[in-house]
This record gives structure tokens, sequence and C-alpha cells, in this order.
């Protein structure tokens, strides 16, 4: 899943708890190299103490001692006292003249390793050089580590007299239980504090998206055809608070733009409605205008068959008279619907009573049921029925062999009506605007059928749809709930 497509409250919520595991990742690991490094010093410093306490102690020897105080009475004046150091301070101890040949040492198989009798000359280098005369040297033995200090041993005006080797093992299992213990705790703590940090994190995207919810549902609920809600937000953030502002404004701004628009589309309503009613009168009144002009210029009262004509001329003005009086009628169906009559009735019926006044023989009806039960207006459904029927009509004045197939059903507590036909269907650029007020394909016709089927299916919070193919026809797919 990629980041851009997770919430904003998500990715806040990911982002504190990665930043919390993050953290505690590194702090374990800082612990861990901080730990590590206190033990070396733990070790450097535990062999610099061993090593000063040893010196004092064999100063204290030498001191006492009555041998001369010389290199080579070294092993006489240690004889006895070497192991008893050694003993008390638990470490090994070597005793080298100052020409690295071993002298004594408290480990009595170390005399039969001829590896250790002589020390290497970059130990004695550094000895002899160093401003403190001490060098300790690092190496493993047997997989284990070891610290080797060497230093001078003095007489009593500081002379050197030998060279004091201190092998030191680093032993790390107390240190190494310690950092597990250590670890062990340090995990409970950041168990807790992650399980905190979930809870924070939650609470926390949860309080910042709030209002950026709350504007987001506001948003989407925006209308242009009803008037839209301002938003109303207390304790926020100057971020936010310049958002819920622009939006206000912007409702305000869309409120006028949408009275404005509203005004303008109705009286580009009225105009196209008042241009197309005048073009629809124009119409029959050529013919009208026509035939009185031939009434005047041929009328002979002497004519035998002057009262033939006036007959002729009367059926002619009164079929255009006829014609006008249709367009009126038309209109103002259409601009002004009658009031609903709803009341419970049998749609199969009602449909059939419909077709009843059609006498074609290529209009089929069939039903699911003989009874479905609803609540409708009997005249508009009636006005459904016959204006699809109508429109199905038109559409097979050219086809051979027409056929018309009107089918009631009901589904899911809604009354189906399908209207199909086997006509040329409806073409692709025509087939966004079939329901448009005065539009139509026909020689005839003002093209308000199908948008007065529209206007009523639409007050019973139904639909109206339609499917198309060309040269197989078309079905008009008619839905509204039965109460």
């Amino acid at each position: 899943m990629k980041l851009k497509s997770l919430s904003l409250r998500t990715r806040i919520f990911i982002a504190m708890i990665l930043l919390v595991l993050v953290a505690s990742i590194i702090i374990a690991l800082v612990a861990i190299y901080q730990y590590n490094e206190e033990t070396k010093d733990y070790h450097k410093q535990r062999l610099q103490r061993k090593e000063r306490a040893i010196q004092r102690h064999l100063g204290n020897v030498i001191k006492e001692t009555s041998y001369p105080v010389l290199t080579e009475k070294i092993p006489l004046i240690f004889k006895d006292e070497l192991n008893k150091i050694a003993d008390i301070h638990s470490l090994q101890i070597n005793l080298y003249d100052l020409e690295g040949t071993l002298l004594k040492s408290s480990k009595a198989i170390l005399a039969q390793d001829t590896l250790h009798h002589c020390l290497r000359s970059e130990i004695l280098n550094a000895v002899s050089n160093t401003a403190d005369h001490r060098f300790v040297d690092k190496h493993e033995e047997n997989g284990e580590a070891y610290l080797s200090s060497y230093t001078y041993i003095t007489d009593r005006k500081f002379k050197p007299l030998a060279i004091l080797n201190l092998p030191y093992l680093e032993r790390d299992d107390f240190l190494a239980r310690e950092l597990n213990e250590f670890l062990t705790r340090l995990s409970f703590v950041y168990l807790f504090v992650l399980i905190m940090a979930i809870v924070i994190s939650f609470w926390l995207s949860r309080y910042i998206t709030k209002s950026l919810k709350a504007i987001s549902d506001k948003i989407n609920t925006i209308r242009l055809e009803k008037r839209n809600e301002k938003i109303v937000i207390d304790d926020t953030s100057e971020e936010i608070s310049t958002l819920v502002n622009s939006y206000n404004s912007m409702i305000d701004e869309l409120e006028e733009s949408a009275v404005k628009l509203a005004t303008s589309e109705r009286e580009q309503a009225w105009r196209e409605m008042a241009k197309q009613v005048a073009h629809e009168i124009k119409n029959p009144l050529t013919p009208m205008r026509l035939t009185v002009q031939n009434f005047q210029r041929k009328f002979d009262p002497k004519d035998s068959t002057i009262i033939s004509k006036v007959d002729e001329y009367s059926k002619t003005l009164i079929q255009q008279i006829d014609t006008m009086s249709s367009i009126a009628s038309a209109f103002s169906t259409f601009a002004k619907m009658p009031a609903q009559q709803n009341e419970t009735l049998n749609v199969v019926n009602i449909v059939k009573l419909a077709l009843d006044i059609f006498n074609e023989e290529y209009i089929i009806f069939t039903r699911d049921a003989e009874e479905i039960i609803a609540k409708f207006d009997r005249t508009q459904l009636i006005r459904v029925v016959t204006n699809l029927v109508k429109n199905a009509i038109q559409a097979i004045s050219k086809i051979d062999t027409p056929q018309i197939i009107v089918h009631v059903s009901e589904l899911d507590n809604n009354v189906i009506i399908t209207v199909t036909d086997n006509g040329s269907g409806v073409p692709e650029e025509n087939k966004d605007k079939v329901f448009e007020p005065k539009f139509t394909t026909k020689s005839s016709g003002m093209g308000l059928g199908l948008a007065m089927v529209k206007n009523i299916v639409e007050t019973y919070n139904g639909s109206i749809s339609f499917e198309s193919q060309k040269d197989k026809g078309t079905m008009f797919k008619v839905v509204f709930p039965k109460a």
C-alpha cells in the first residue's frame, strides 16, 4: 500500500509509532555501546588499581628485606613473598630484569614455558622510553582476552630494579549478566512506552484530524442546488481556523452564484419556452392564413359548390385550431403538473387500461403477476405509460414487422415498468438529450413527452433509464417505490 493512499490520520499515527520505535532502537544501541565502553574502561582502571596496590606491596617488601637491593637479588628478596602477594591480590605476578629475562613468577609452570622467559624488544623499548615507564599489551589466548601491564619497580632511591608484569584476564561474565539484565528492564520500559505511544498517537491523530474530517464531510455534502451549511468548530488552531473561514466564505459566494445561476437559468428557460411556443404556433398559422386568403380570392356566392368549399375551408381551419389547442395544452401540462392524487391501485390493471386506447395489434402486454399494488396517481401513471408507448410507436414507424412489449414486474419493494420496441434505436449523439425538454427527432411534436415522464417519475422518488442498440430497438425502464 502506498503512503500517499493512506489517510492523514493513519499517516500521523504510523509516523508517531515509527518515531518511538526508531528512538527506542537508537537509545538501545547507544546504551549497549556505552556499556561496552564502560566495560573496557573498567578493566583498564581495575588493572591500574591492582598494579598500584601490588607496587606498594612489593615496595614494602623491598624496604624490609635484609638482602642487598639489587636486580640479581630479586628472586631471593621475593622468594616467599611473591606467591603471598599474588594470592592476596588474586593476580599472577611476573618479575623480569631490565634486559627482559624472567627472574621470578608466582606461577610455577611458567618457568617451563620458554616463550615467556624473555620479553619482546618493543615491550622493553616502550617501558624505558615512555614518560610513565608503563606499557599495556592486549592479546588473546585460547579465545580469551588478556591485558598485560609492564612497569618498573624501584629501590629506595627510585632506581629501576626490575620490570613488573601483571597478566590480567578480561572476564566479562558478570558484566554481560549486568548488560542482559539492563536490556531486559529496558525492553519492558520500551514496551510500556510503545503501548503508551500507540494510545497517545491514536488520540492525538484523531484530535488533529477531527477538524479536518469535519471540513471534509462538509465539503462532500456541498450541492449547488441546495443551501449549504457553514462549518462551526471551536478551539481550533490558526491554520484550521483559516481553512474554516475560507470554506465559509466559499459557501457564501457559492450561494450567491447559485442564486444568480438559478435566476439566469429560469430566464433562459422562459426565453427558450417562449421561442418554442412561438415556433409551434406559427406552424398552424401559416396554413390557416393561406386557407383564408384562398377562400377570399375564390369566394363566389353564385358558385353551385360554394357550400362544399366552405365546409372544406372550415375543416382545414378547425384542424389547425385543434393543433394550436394541443400545443397550448402540452406546454401547460409540462409547465404545471396537476397535484398528485395518491391512491392505492393495481398497477397491472392501470397499465392495461392505458393500453386499451391503442388499437395496434403489435403492442403486447405482459406481467409477472395479476396484481401489483402500489400508491400512485392514476392519471399520471396512465400518462407515463401512454407517452412511452407513443414514443415507441413513432420509433417503429418504418419497421416492416413492428413490435412493442410492455411489461410490469416488482422487485425489492419497487414497481418496474418496461416498454421495449424493435425500432431503429437512439443514436449515440442523442442519448444524453433524450430527457431534455423540447428535444425531438420527429418531424412533428414538441419533444415534451419523455421530459414529462421523467418529471412525474422523479416526483415519486423513482427513476427512468433506457438501453438502446442501433437497428435493434430501445427499452425504457421506469422504477418507482410501491409506497
